[in-house]
């Protein structure tokens, strides 16, 4: 008989998954997944079940990594809160399972892991992407993501100056409360957005909140929000004129509002860039546009449990 899975929850993924650790793994296999060797990682586009009558989706995000021995799926909802509402956008449990025999090894968390995976591969996207001289942060939202932003993007990068937004400014106040460094809070998007070098769109917005006629020419855009082919948060001037990078081809032209109804091109994945086989286009205006892969949750999810045994 297989042993009972350990079960993590969020405060011990939160303790024991590290942008240190986690963000050279996250690298790694997203820079396999742009070589596309089925036999190596076998990873299909999120499986998406609507629950109009509650305005939510549940979704299925399985990934194999034959080389690494891992084999996981995320289960996540993620739902259109009212105005007010106290209930998370998102929840999700990963669970990893044997390869071999495959019975669960363990369960864990999934919104610790979505917040911090989802975050160090933005502050990927912005180490290969921003401007040489970035001073001006900016943070759209104040929810889990736009923490979990925060929290490694002035880890890694020092800025001069760092806004938030949020559509309730009293969000955005309790936001900056819990921080320790000054933080302006802003009004508007365009006040927030108005000459920022890196900008973070973590929002539930369905339509268009930043336009292209506000960002700085060369400035780097992680758009994170909008993971649905109908929802926005970008407008046609801002996708159309940027240099778009993803995180997966078949994911963004599937899932991406911002991507198929403004016609954009992709040039180029992430793990492209990180593989040396397309460049970095840092002088230009650039958007990463993330929808959260499978294998990020996979190989987050690895080394939590790693790190877990090591302690046991």
């Amino acid at each position: 008989m297989s042993e009972s899975p350990v079960l993590l929850n969020k405060h011990e993924v939160e303790r024991l998954l590290t942008y240190d650790d986690l963000i050279p793994r996250l690298e790694s296999v997203m820079g396999k997944f742009s070589k596309r060797d089925s036999s190596e990682i076998i990873q299909p586009v999120r499986s998406v079940v609507p629950i109009q009558q509650h305005s939510g989706f549940l979704g299925v995000m399985p990934a194999y990594l034959a080389n690494e021995g891992i084999l996981c799926t995320k289960i996540v909802t993620f739902y259109q809160r009212a105005e007010g509402s106290s209930l998370p956008s998102t929840q999700a449990t990963v669970l990893l399972f044997h390869p071999e025999h495959g019975h669960v090894t363990a369960i864990m968390d999934g919104e610790a892991i979505t917040a911090k995976r989802t975050a160090a591969v933005s502050a990927i996207s912005a180490k290969l992407f921003k401007p040489a001289l970035s001073e001006v942060l900016c943070i759209l939202g104040s929810g889990q993501q736009a923490r979990s932003h925060y929290d490694v993007f002035t880890k890694l990068f020092k800025f001069k100056e760092v806004r938030v937004w949020s559509r309730r400014k009293e969000m955005a106040q309790r936001f900056v409360n819990d921080l320790q460094d000054p933080v302006t809070v802003c009004s508007s998007v365009k006040e927030a957005v108005i000459g920022a070098d890196v900008i973070v769109t973590a929002t539930g917005a369905s339509q268009p909140i930043l336009f292209g006629e506000w960002v700085k020419p060369g400035a780097h855009i992680a758009a994170v929000g909008a993971c649905r082919p109908d929802w926005r948060e970008l407008d046609d001037v801002l996708m159309r004129e940027a240099v778009v990078y993803v995180d997966s081809r078949e994911g963004a032209t599937a899932e991406s509002g911002d991507i198929i109804l403004s016609g954009a091109e992709v040039f180029a994945e992430l793990g492209e860039v990180l593989n040396g086989s397309f460049p970095a286009r840092r002088e230009k205006t650039t958007v990463f546009k993330s929808l959260g892969m499978g294998i990020q949750d996979a190989v987050s999810a690895k080394l939590v449990l790693e790190k877990w045994n090591s302690e046991h």
